[in-house]
């Protein structure tokens, strides 16, 4: 017997409490006959102001993360998604397997997360020279930085928008997104990228690509894209960039 629903795979997928867009954002990319069971992250909504306060908001969604794993696996979810990407950047590429090595063994399940999502993306799109935008701040950035040079991309450049509070990511504008997404551009790119699962840019990426002539790699489509391939659901998808059109 398999789930009514999720007859292909029940996804469990997971965030901070703060965070409105990861979910709607995995629901417009979840093909039929997979579903997505979403568990939140409980921290608080703090104001981020500068690098300590952004260190402690990471904190924060590393202390209550192994309890939103907790809950996922009463759903006997097939595989995790994590739509949490900051920490599974940190300590260059070894320190972001031994945490992705962490969720596997406590979720019991395969797990996808941005991190090694976007690195993946960036192999099957063959880049190598990547600019990435955040709005993270930059103590954070430097981690981005370093786990794609661990990876053998070069990052050209970096945008971090530092955004106020966790709940204020989301609002931030199609307008800064543009405007990062000029700023990054340019003949010494081949692809930008961006990080950050509470920042919105599943659309817009895919939008950009026809204009740039180039990858723009979202992280919550590369996460979810990671997760379908790596479950062996191979459905191509218009509308949401190369990546799930092509690969």
């Amino acid at each position: 017997m398999t789930d009514h629903l999720g007859y292909r795979k029940k996804f469990g997928t997971l965030g901070p409490s703060t965070n409105t867009i990861v979910q709607p954002d995995f629901d417009d990319l979840r093909p039929a006959g997979v579903t997505n069971h979403y568990s939140r992250i409980a921290i608080p909504n703090n104001p981020v102001t500068d690098d300590a306060s952004f260190l402690a908001l990471v904190e924060n969604i590393n202390k209550a993360t192994l309890d939103a794993v907790d809950i996922l696996k009463t759903c006997e979810m097939d595989y995790l998604v994590m739509g949490m990407s900051a920490a599974t950047f940190w300590n260059g590429r070894a320190g972001a397997q031994s945490y992705l090595d962490m969720m596997t063994q406590r979720a019991g399940v395969g797990v996808s997360c941005g991190s090694f999502a976007t690195e993946a993306a960036l192999n099957a799109l063959k880049v190598k020279r990547i600019a990435f935008l955040s709005p993270y701040f930059k103590v954070a950035n430097d981690q981005v930085r370093r786990f794609y040079q661990d990876c053998g991309f070069t990052v050209v450049r970096d945008v971090c928008f530092e955004r106020p509070s966790p709940v204020q990511i989301a609002h931030s504008t199609d307008a800064m997104c543009r405007d990062a997404i000029k700023q990054l551009n340019g003949d010494d790119v081949d692809a930008i990228v961006q990080v950050g699962t509470n920042l919105s840019m599943i659309r817009l990426a895919a939008a950009a690509e026809l204009f740039l002539g180039k990858p723009v790699i979202a992280i919550n489509t590369a996460t979810y894209w990671h997760a379908l391939r790596s479950c062996g659901i191979t459905d191509r998808q218009a509308g949401f960039g190369s990546l799930l059109e092509h690969h």
